[in-house]
């Protein structure tokens, strides 16, 4: 499905039901002669057009498997009465424009919603390099319980991390959690948290990492992959 689809799907979906802050994204895929056309149809439209309490934010989809491999994301995050308000609004010309000219350049791959239930760490820095993992939990609330146990006292300091539920657009392969984990370099997320900890925080966190996976329950790993933060308005 051309990506002229599943944006005009925001102007149509209901507004989502509860809390904090939900998000939908949106994948596609574009040839490497259109990125930079992409990009600016993006930085020219949502500079001067933005929704109230909303962020706008463009992904490069660095890393991935072969069932995955779509290029690029766009990720609207909001709470829910802003994300309601954007889907609720009327077309007009500008937007439609937009949605025809990106539209030329691109082709859908898939997209999703979902509610964010967990944050950690400083997020007034940029943390551009992000590690993104799908997983199938058994048991969500054991599994927020010991994320948050866990990351409350052992989230380094140069990474932050997110947890959150997908609400629509499962896979079949049965993810229906994610994590993303954001470095502020490649060199830090090739290494990894334990790059950023002492050695007694290391070995504190090990063993955190044990009772966590004692107590979240059965947590499956559906994919991974990398992604790198090019644009957020």
């Amino acid at each position: 499905m051309r990506i002229l689809n599943t944006l005009i799907g925001l102007l149509m979906i209901t507004s989502i039901t509860a809390q904090d802050y939900y998000f939908t994204i949106y994948n596609f895929t574009v040839s490497n002669e259109n990125v930079s056309t992409i990009y600016n149809l993006m930085d020219d439209y949502f500079s001067q057009n933005k929704t109230e309490g909303i962020t706008v934010t463009l992904y490069e989809n660095h890393f991935s498997d072969s069932d995955n491999n779509f290029s690029h994301s766009v990720v609207f995050s909001g709470t829910s009465d802003a994300l309601g308000a954007m889907y609720s609004g009327n077309q007009n010309a500008d937007w439609n424009l937009f949605l025809t000219r990106v539209n030329m350049h691109t082709d859908g791959f898939s997209s999703a919603m979902g509610r964010t239930i967990s944050n950690y760490g400083d997020n007034s820095m940029p943390h551009p390099i992000q590690k993104y993992f799908i997983l199938d939990v058994d048991d969500g609330d054991a599994h927020t319980k010991a994320y948050e146990k866990y990351n409350a006292n052992h989230n380094p300091d140069g990474r932050t991390t997110s947890m959150g539920i997908i609400m629509s657009g499962h896979s079949d392969d049965g993810g229906n959690r994610w994590v993303i984990n954001r470095f502020k370099d490649f060199k830090s997320a090739m290494e990894g948290p334990n790059s950023l900890r002492t050695d007694a925080e290391n070995e504190a966190s090990r063993l955190a990492r044990q009772e966590r996976r004692n107590t979240e329950g059965e947590v499956r790993m559906v994919r991974s992959g990398l992604r790198i933060q090019l644009g957020q308005w």
